[in-house]
């Protein structure tokens, strides 16, 4: 069995890992990469493996950094089955097409700009097309196919599946692959994290534990620090709100628009209730955010036992009154003129792109509002930038004044931190003989290969992309 890793390798996005055993070729997840427009753009655009002779994609979750290169997987050439839940495969025909939306209008932007840069200085230029497009995006859905949590499948010769609940957002799965590998005449159980996410976080259910593993490929985003404790994040988004009401400002939130915007909206409504926070405009402004809210109320299957008792109250857990889901552009634009104290829910969750930076350019000079992180920030975003304390920031190509308060809160985080991953690996009563650690960057993956390796005496490896190990 070979094992070869082609994203999220020493970096947190771009998951791809391909797994080739009794002449299968499996691929697990297939995310883009997320950066630097540039080079996520030539990153995104080609394959470092042929797309034909993938066999079949194991799909974890439908976040864009593990899925959104499906599209350009089939028109590539792919044709084998996308195996994933039925909650992951529903939120995909939603996402999908959005970001091939997105990869158009990207596309037409860098032609704009080349275009005028041609005319300033008489050089020709070559228009690019975009990665895929939203008809791409529709297209490869015909290709998925679904099966429900600890539901066993043969998928291949000598390849069972079977899904666990990884507890990272709506259809999350930890894969749990049993293999009786043809060539060495081994059984191997073999299982990939997906991204795991954490205890006690409201809507979805905690993640799983699974009893054992021979391989495991782990997730590390977090691998080197810890969260602080939902309700502690819970009561300083309370003080923030509150303190940014009597200045008379905004609050902000770059939200990714499938998990985070609906455990926002649960978490204000909860405050709302409670008499905790005043009551205020809230906008939710983004299409996908709404779509996606509307697939989050298709699978209370997922639901732990809290938000299923608020619903038994007949309460709606995404519904509030003082709740505006805003999908048209002109409604987005009209939030701009708000200039009560109001609260500003929207996509991308990095402001890379998206409603958000309107939103951003018309407020982050004024100091009365407030950007609320809540969220992982890859390197090279604007929202890395925020965090990082920049004074000057470049929206849309201009440069602004941040004299808006920039505040983070990571107790909102739908990943594991060091601690709850070191307690998830330590619950297996057979630990791996091989544990690759990815999605992470390199210096937290490395800091948990060392806490793994002391506490377990682990035999850990931190794959570079395009490593190949047989096992």
């Amino acid at each position: 069995m070979h094992i070869q890793f082609f994203g999220a390798a020493r970096t947190v996005t771009g998951s791809k890992h391909l797994l080739e055993v009794n002449g299968t070729r499996i691929l697990l997840d297939c995310g883009m990469f997320q950066g630097k427009r540039n080079e996520s753009f030539e990153q995104n655009r080609k394959f470092p493996f042929d797309p034909k002779t993938v066999d079949l994609l194991i799909l974890s979750h439908a976040h864009i950094d593990h899925s959104g290169s499906i599209p350009n997987l089939v028109k590539q050439g792919f044709t084998g089955d996308i195996i994933c839940t039925s909650a992951t495969r529903d939120l995909c025909a939603t996402m999908l097409p959005d970001s091939g939306f997105i990869q158009e209008r990207d596309a037409e932007f860098i032609n704009k700009q080349a275009q005028r840069k041609s005319q300033k200085n008489g050089h020709p230029y070559v228009p690019v097309e975009a990665i895929y497009t939203y008809e791409d995006a529709m297209e490869c859905l015909q290709y998925f196919t679904t099966r429900n949590y600890y539901r066993e499948a043969k998928i291949a010769p000598g390849v069972t599946l079977k899904f666990h609940d990884a507890g990272h957002m709506l259809g999350s799965a930890i894969i749990e692959l049993h293999i009786e590998d043809h060539e060495t005449s081994r059984e191997i159980k073999f299982v990939f994290s997906g991204d795991l996410g954490r205890s006690g976080i409201p809507i979805i259910r905690d993640p799983d534990t699974v009893d054992g593993a021979d391989v495991l490929i782990m997730e590390s985003t977090y691998g080197d620090r810890t969260h602080e404790p939902y309700w502690d994040s819970s009561r300083k988004l309370e003080n923030i709100i509150v303190e940014t009401y009597k200045r008379g400002g905004a609050v902000i939130m770059p939200a990714f628009a499938v998990g985070r915007a609906q455990q926002l909206v649960y978490t204000l409504h909860e405050l709302i209730e409670k008499g905790d926070i005043p009551e205020m405009p809230i906008y939710v402004d983004s299409p996908l955010a709404v779509n996606a809210t509307s697939v989050f109320q298709l699978h209370p299957e997922c639901y732990d036992d809290e938000i299923r008792k608020f619903m038994q109250e007949n309460r709606d857990p995404f519904g509030l009154n003082s709740v505006s889901y805003v999908r048209s552009v002109e409604d987005s634009k009209r939030i701009n003129f708000e200039r009560q104290p109001c609260i500003i829910i929207s996509a991308s969750g990095m402001a890379e792109f998206g409603r958000v930076l309107h939103h951003l350019k018309n407020r982050i000079s004024d100091p009365k509002n407030t950007v609320l992180i809540t969220g992982w920030q890859a390197p090279n975003t604007l929202g890395r930038r925020l965090v990082d304390g920049a004074e000057i920031v470049k929206i849309f190509g201009d440069d602004y004044d941040r004299k808006a308060q920039v505040e983070v809160l990571n107790g909102f985080s739908g990943h594991a931190d060091k601690n709850e991953m070191m307690d998830w690996l330590g619950a297996m009563k057979q630990r791996p003989q091989r544990t690759f650690l990815v999605h992470g960057e390199e210096e937290s993956a490395m800091a948990f290969k060392a806490s793994l390796e002391q506490k377990f005496s682990l035999k850990v490896d931190v794959p570079v992309p395009g490593q190949k190990f047989t096992v």
